[in-house]
């Protein structure tokens, strides 16, 4: 049994040398930006006191945020992890209790914050197609907007070891794994989990976990749109404001979400996303390519794939050493096999 059972992501955490840089970002991005305590912070309309939070700093990233449901969840993972319970010293306030992972990333548990009554998202209009045609004497007329984030859904990690971080995390906050992705078959790289909510569904995913080459980090962060409507008008504004695409919009296979990701001026990635899976406990974990993992249903193709984009740096390395990995299995299997 894990420690307690996290019920959400609650944030993402950042330092930026220049918060008035990141501020328009914010914005243009569908987040409400607003400053508290030398911080900068991002807030979205579910009512929860703020999404993203950047303060002054070199820039990296720097913390995820995980939403417990009670207090006394947080007090047993304190004691568990022999650390304290904090007063949250932030907009909403509530109690954090803060540890590292195995690869140093923060992670940052609350419980208890000051929620605001929760906006209502633009409505999706009723949409005529072959099958079924409820609009009738009406027209769409979108008029031209950043996209309305309601809330973050998920924060991707690259790790070093799949296995031992995949272990720390579930054993803590009790994710479940929607899908493991392999590299060949029995040799994993990583998972897309989601948070164990019971018979209550739950985002594919919440946390991925990635063993990837290259320098660890946040590799992106996730914030929910109104609709497709609205991510599309967010990437139209988005791109008038020449903020720096990274890749979308497309329908992702994992999760299933439509898609784009943003860059923002500090190069952290951020998509926005709509329309992705949910799954309640009793749904069992799938296997997946790694093929998978970066292919589309439809839209753009990753942009290493499309030839804009370089290799990760250590990738030749990377798959030099998959080869010799896949080689020892094999091995062992055959000479057990013999024997």
């Amino acid at each position: 049994m894990p420690v307690i059972k996290v019920e959400d992501i609650a944030h993402v955490r950042f330092a930026a040398p220049d918060l008035a840089v990141m501020r328009p970002f914010l914005a243009d991005f569908g987040l409400s930006p607003f400053g508290a305590g030398g911080r900068l912070y991002g807030r979205g309309s579910d009512g929860r006191p703020f999404l993203h939070v950047t303060e002054p700093g070199e820039a990296r990233f720097l913390a995820v945020g995980l939403r417990a449901e009670t207090l006394e969840d947080l007090e047993r993972l304190a004691a568990h992890e022999s650390v304290p319970v904090e007063h949250l010293d932030e907009p909403g306030g509530g109690k954090v209790v803060r540890l590292v992972d195995p690869d140093g990333y923060g992670v940052e548990v609350v419980a208890g914050q000051n929620c605001q009554p929760s906006a209502s998202p633009p409505t999706d209009p009723p949409r005529n197609t072959a099958a079924t045609k409820p609009r009738v004497r009406e027209t769409v007329r979108l008029e031209p907007a950043p996209a309305h984030v309601r809330r973050i859904g998920h924060a991707v990690l690259k790790v070093r070891d799949f296995r031992a971080s995949e272990a720390w995390y579930k054993a803590r906050f009790g994710f479940l794994t929607s899908d493991e992705v392999e590299a060949a078959e029995g040799v994993p790289l990583g998972a897309f989990m989601r948070c164990d909510r019971g018979d209550k569904p739950a985002d594919h995913h919440t946390l991925f976990l990635a063993q990837l080459p290259g320098p660890l980090g946040l590799l992106h962060a996730a914030f929910e749109v109104a609709n497709l409507d609205d991510l599309m008008l967010g990437h139209q504004h988005l791109k008038a404001k020449k903020r720096e695409a990274a890749w979308g919009v497309g329908r992702h296979i994992m999760g299933s979400q439509i898609f784009d990701y943003w860059k923002d001026p500090f190069g952290n990635e951020l998509e926005h996303w709509t329309d992705g899976d949910l799954f309640t406990a009793a749904d069992p974990p799938q296997k997946q390519t790694m093929q998978a993992l970066l292919a589309v249903q439809w839209g753009s193709p990753h942009p290493m794939f499309a030839g804009r984009m370089p290799p990760p740096a250590g990738l030749l390395a990377f798959v030099i050493a998959l080869q010799l990995r896949i080689r020892r299995l094999f091995r062992r299997k055959t000479e057990g096999t013999s024997a």
